[in-house]
């Protein structure tokens, strides 16, 4: 499958932005598994439809990394699937919403300070938040997980960090690392932000994946661990032999 194929959707009425990771080539000639790894939206007022196409997936984790208030507030359940939260809090510029409400967002902002924002929370999905990803990948060790779902509200940042992050682990090249994470900004169809009240370029802002936000985050890795494999170790637990048998259970020729 070329890449430009990629990645996989799964096209729903209620939701956008659900894909499967697999079908990206590895540093070592295998590819991610199909079926086995998807990341998404909060997937909220589906029709029966859209029930219907989840269920044929056969999930049997979900993570979800909403604040605790964002997933009170819209619980997402999908039958079959045992669901754990892993919070990534609003104090640390979690959701969309939650930007909003911070005084920058909600005075006069601009775009090149929204920016600046959205970058610095991602600089803390990776530095302060980390538990929240290692708690994933503990999740990852048990073949009684798979296929798991991962998500948030949008499927933009907190998702989009995640997914690169497991696909980095995998061996995946930044190139198609980064293919995938701004695939986001011609799938998601921005349901969460109809009601948004910005300025266009502002909101546009806030609402694009931006290329400049993963790499600050990767940065901010190398910064404090010296190497991505370093992070990837000591604060993902992920050494040489637990990556190994990572990449065996959900990598294939």
């Amino acid at each position: 499958m070329s890449i430009a194929a990629l990645p996989k959707t799964i096209p729903l009425t209620a939701a956008s932005n659900l894909r499967d990771l697999g079908g990206y080539p590895t540093a070592d000639g295998r590819r991610v598994r199909s079926g086995k790894l998807y990341r998404a939206p909060a997937l909220l007022a589906l029709t029966p439809q859209d029930e219907a196409a989840i269920a044929a997936l056969g999930l049997r984790t979900i993570c979800d990394f909403r604040g605790e208030r964002e997933s009170a507030a819209n619980p997402v359940t999908i039958a079959g699937a045992s669901a754990t939260k892993l919070p990534i809090e609003p104090s640390v510029g979690a959701s969309l919403k939650d930007i909003l409400r911070t005084g920058i967002a909600s005075g006069h902002v601009s775009p090149d300070e929204m920016l600046e924002l959205l970058r610095e929370a991602y600089q803390a999905y990776a530095l302060q938040s980390f538990t929240r990803y290692r708690a994933m990948f503990e999740l990852l060790n048990d073949d009684a997980n798979l296929p798991l779902l991962f998500h948030c509200s949008a499927g933009k940042d907190r998702t989009g960090f995640g997914a690169a992050l497991l696909l980095t682990a995998l061996g995946v090249s930044w190139d198609h690392v980064l293919h995938d994470y701004l695939a986001t900004n011609r799938l998601w169809r921005r349901e969460i932000a109809r009601n948004f009240e910005l300025p266009p370029a502002v909101k546009d802002t806030l609402l694009t994946a931006h290329a400049v936000l993963l790499t600050a985050a990767f940065d901010a890795v190398r910064g404090a661990y010296g190497s991505v494999d370093a992070y990837l170790d000591r604060a993902i637990g992920l050494n040489d032999t637990a990556r190994a048998a990572l990449a065996d259970r959900l990598l294939e020729v």
